[in-house]
């Protein structure tokens, strides 16, 4: 047992939960780790979080957020305990049927599951943020799309401190001009392996609410793009087509306008999220996200077909390769060879 195992179960034991069963669940890919605590006598469970302060990590963006959500209606875990100094947390158990689990269960469900979870941002969308949050702003948003060329470019094909420099002008004078509102709280990761089908409950509560410690203020657009623009799972366009116009006619939105700025936001959350990719590759160890970059190439294709995209077009088409298998091999023999930028 570790020192931090021990410190796991010193938390566990020190709540109403103490002598509980603890058991490993899946991890993301922060540094965050996450345990089920099974009652021995009742069989009930709850969900351990363990975020090592050490390693970067802060649950009270987690609490904070939870709150604000339980409290709004929305099915956030519960906080039942809470170290956050020592960054462990004890929280209410959604259950197993995430998204990405269900669907291929009941397929029939799909576009079901998809309508409640754009529900849920409707009903989201109507509630001001929690004051204090900071905004997903233009500045931050193009310097996270140009990580596509300071990790994935730099890596795969060679470093262009021309091409980034443009891209990054181009894209600050189209999030300016079309996607810099920033009026609603945003989870950022808002998509299939984040969303758990609970349909025992009722309306906007149907939907289970995970990983959203790094909501901030932004456009309306951006969690629906992370939900349809899936990186790990393909979203039928049918499917697509239908939630976007359903959000702009329950939301009341100007629907061109919307749409622009889904397509800007989308290049800008794709390319980021190549960067990211290329980075836990190539920074912390991590290639199985590697295999997840051509459907995201696929997605930012896409949304650079947008008229509104016509400028950067050429600096991503033109400058960024591919992520074809020989780039991708590229990529993967370099993995955990480079411990900073």
């Amino acid at each position: 047992m570790t020192d931090r195992d021990a410190a796991a179960r010193a938390f566990v034991d020190s709540t109403a939960w103490r002598g509980a069963k603890i058991a490993p669940l899946a991890g993301d890919a922060s540094n965050r780790r996450y345990l089920r605590l099974t009652d021995a006598e009742t069989n009930a469970s709850a969900v351990l979080m363990d975020a090592p302060p050490e390693r970067g990590e802060d649950t009270a963006p987690f609490v904070a957020i939870a709150r604000y959500l339980c409290a709004r209606g929305f099915s956030a875990p519960r906080i039942l305990a809470e170290d956050t100094g020592a960054g462990f947390l004890l929280i209410e158990d959604l259950g197993d049927a995430l998204y990405a689990r269900v669907i291929p269960q009941a397929p029939e469900l799909e576009p079901v599951l998809y309508e409640a979870a754009t529900d849920v941002l409707i009903a989201l969308h109507e509630h001001a943020p929690p004051a204090g949050l900071a905004t997903y702003d233009v500045p931050l948003m193009a310097d996270l799309a140009a990580l596509a060329y300071d990790w994935y470019l730099s890596h795969a094909d060679k470093a262009d401190g021309d091409t980034r420099r443009a891209f990054h002008d181009a894209m600050t004078c189209a999030l300016r001009a079309d996607a810099s509102e920033a009026p609603v709280l945003i989870q950022r990761d808002y998509h299939a392996e984040n969303l758990l089908w609970l349909p025992d409950r009722e309306g906007i509560a149907r939907v289970g609410l995970l990983d959203f410690q790094d909501a901030m203020r932004g456009h309306p657009a951006y969690d629906l793009v992370s939900l349809l623009q899936d990186a790990r799972r393909d979203v039928p366009p049918r499917i697509a087509a239908q939630m976007i116009r359903y959000y702009t006619d329950r939301a009341e939105v100007d629907a061109e306008a919307f749409d622009r700025a889904y397509h800007i936001l989308g290049l800008q959350r794709n390319l980021r999220i190549l960067g990211v990719f290329a980075r836990l590759c190539l920074r912390d160890g991590k290639p199985r996200y590697l295999d997840l970059m051509p459907r995201v190439w696929g997605h930012l294709m896409h949304d650079l077909d947008h008229p509104a995209l016509a400028d950067i077009a050429p600096l991503v088409r033109d400058r960024l390769p591919a992520p074809t298998p020989e780039i991708l091999n590229r990529l993967r023999a370099q993995c955990a060879s480079v411990p900073t930028l």
